[in-house]
């Protein structure tokens, strides 16, 4: 069943359904049982990152996770929840049809149902039970800190809520005016946890190890949040209400980039 999506989506390449503690309960012809068990773990530490940042999207009562979608130059990953701790993921060539993709991922989930509910082993907590870390409180990133480039993006597009420069390390370099430095480190950890577990996606959508990721969406009831390249030596975080135009911002945020380096280059 799980073949339905390979054979049945023009440019989809894989499928494998895991459990939310990272273990393969099933996969498509064509990939070893390597590569299997590496994928089931990265999707089970990005499934339940996706899930512990949500309040990062912003303030709501509902914070549902949606799905989470890896762009690379070579090809997408997708991960969707396929019942109580139970998640799909599917891997496709860069032309694939998106929407067709999506459609097949969920209708096989709503096939399936309660036979992908994988509950917890004993000892091992569901990622998706676990209460959201609080946010610390916004303050003052002190001089230098606040990226007027950033600031300026977030004030163009409606829904842009707020976003954090990264550098290749992992730490946080810049921010928009109302995140302060504990708000951007507790940031920069989770976002350093979604970029490695993305990059360690990259042979499951069918290229080498060093393969260019390019961004991962993160999408949820209330809002999104997207990790997108900032050039060699850093990435870009940034979180929108869900009624906001992502293709806008996202583009807008790659734009911002060398005026980013220059105003990065001007506070030191």
């Amino acid at each position: 069943m799980v073949r339905d999506i390979v054979d049945n989506v023009p440019r989809a390449r894989h499928a494998v359904v895991l459990s939310a503690d990272g273990l393969p309960r099933g996969a498509t012809d064509g990939l070893s049982q390597k590569d299997v068990k590496t994928i089931a773990a990265a999707m089970s530490g990005m499934q339940s990152l996706s899930r512990a940042t949500a309040h990062f999207a912003g303030p709501a009562q509902e914070r549902q996770w949606n799905q989470t979608v890896i762009e690379f130059s070579h090809g997408w990953v997708f991960l969707i929840g396929a019942g109580q701790g139970a998640y799909l993921a599917a891997a496709a060539e860069p032309d694939v049809d998106l929407q067709q993709l999506s459609f097949r991922m969920n209708r096989l989930v709503a096939r399936l149902g309660d036979n992908l509910t994988s509950p917890p082993r004993v000892g091992v907590d569901d990622p998706s039970r676990a209460e959201a870390t609080p946010v610390p409180r916004a303050e003052s990133g002190g001089s230098g800190f606040v990226l007027q480039e950033l600031d300026r993006v977030v004030t163009a597009v409606p829904g842009a809520r707020h976003a954090l420069l990264l550098g290749s390390d992992g730490l946080p370099r810049g921010a928009t005016s109302g995140i302060g430095k504990d708000l951007a480190d507790t940031m920069s950890a989770a976002m350093t946890g979604i970029h490695a577990y993305s990059r360690a996606a990259a042979q499951f959508a069918g290229g080498p190890e060093d393969a260019e990721w390019e961004q991962t969406v993160i999408e949820y009831q209330h809002g999104w949040l997207f990790l997108i390249a900032a050039g060699d030596d850093g990435f870009l975080a940034a979180a929108a209400a869900h009624d906001c135009d992502i293709e806008e911002f996202t583009s807008r945020l790659a734009d911002a980039v060398p005026a980013l380096r220059g105003e990065r280059a001007d506070h030191v």
